[in-house]
């Protein structure tokens, strides 16, 4: 799983510093904070977090991105891609362990 996230989010943060395992729980229970714990519920992935500084691999999943959301992707396409330029944005890859 790819996400790509300002460089100032608690999850880069914590990925740039060395804490790589995290969960991941699948489903939609709206936002986590107001869903009264109901993403306890779902099923849970235990992932390993890397940053992806490979811009050839950065280029790959964008495209990958654009052509699922074609819908947003003329939103939120530039804004990944000039992020991930000028270093305010990275990506993050989540592998299940």
């Amino acid at each position: 799983m790819y996400v790509v996230t300002s460089n100032k989010a608690w999850r880069a943060i914590a990925v740039g510093k060395g804490l790589t395992s995290a969960r991941v729980w699948v489903g939609d229970v709206g936002q986590w904070k107001s869903s009264d714990g109901k993403y306890k519920a779902l099923p849970v992935v235990t992932t390993q977090a890397n940053i992806v500084g490979d811009k050839a691999v950065q280029t790959g999943v964008l495209d990958k991105m654009g052509r699922k959301y074609p819908g947003e992707w003329s939103t939120w396409g530039p804004r990944f891609n000039n992020g991930l330029a000028d270093g305010s944005r990275v990506m993050l890859r989540y592998t299940p362990v």
